[in-house]
C-alpha cells in the first residue's frame, strides 16, 4: 500500500473514531486515578494499556495486582470478563476473512467493545479497502487508549499531589 493510499485510509477512518476518543478520555482518566491511588507508577498503566487493552479487565486487574498472587483466579476472572470478545469475533469473521498475517493478528488483538461497534457498522468510502479501513480504525482506537494513559497519567505522576485513596471492592 502506497503512502498516499495509506493516508487516505487514515483520513477516512479518523472521523469514525472520534466518539471512541471522546469516551476513552473519560475512561482513561478514571483508570489513571484508580491506578495512581492504588500506588502504581506511570509505567504500569501504560504497559497494561499496550499489552492488555481490555478496558473492564484493566479496571479489574488493579485489585488483582494489589492482592496475593493467584494465577488460576486471575485467569478465570480474565476469561469471564473478556468472554464477550468471543461473540464479537464470531460476528466479525466474515469481515476479517480477507485479512492475512499481521493484519489479522492486529485486527483480533485490538478488538474492543468500541472498535467492534465502529468496525461492524462503518462503511469505507469508495476506493478504500475495507480490511485496511477496519485495521486503521482498530489501530487508532488502541493508540487513543495508550495516548490517553500517557496524557492523563503523566501530569498526575509528576505532580507531588496525590489523590485520596480509592478502595476497590
Amino acid at each position: 500500500m502506497g503512502k498516499e493510499n495509506r493516508s487516505s485510509v487514515i483520513k477516512s477512518a479518523f472521523p469514525q473514531t472520534i466518539p471512541v476518543l471522546t469516551g476513552y478520555i473519560f475512561l482513561g482518566m478514571a483508570y489513571g486515578i484508580v491506578m495512581k491511588s492504588a500506588g502504581f507508577n506511570l509505567l504500569y498503566p501504560i504497559l497494561i494499556s499496550i499489552f492488555v487493552y481490555g478496558g473492564s479487565l484493566q479496571f479489574a486487574a488493579v485489585s488483582m495486582l494489589c492482592s496475593a498472587f493467584a494465577p488460576v483466579q486471575t485467569f478465570v476472572v480474565a476469561l469471564a470478563v473478556q468472554a464477550r470478545h468471543l461473540f464479537y469475533g464470531v460476528s466479525m469473521l466474515p469481515k476479517y476473512s480477507r485479512a492475512k498475517g499481521i493484519k489479522k493478528f492486529l485486527l483480533i488483538f485490538t478488538m474492543s467493545d468500541e472498535t467492534f461497534s465502529v468496525c461492524y457498522s462503518a462503511q469505507p468510502p469508495q476506493g478504500v479497502d475495507k480490511t485496511d479501513f477496519m485495521l486503521r480504525i482498530s489501530l487508532l482506537d488502541h493508540f487513543y487508549w495508550v495516548w490517553v494513559q500517557c496524557w492523563v497519567l503523566a501530569p498526575g505522576h509528576l505532580s507531588p499531589l496525590t489523590p485520596p485513596a480509592l478502595t476497590l471492592p
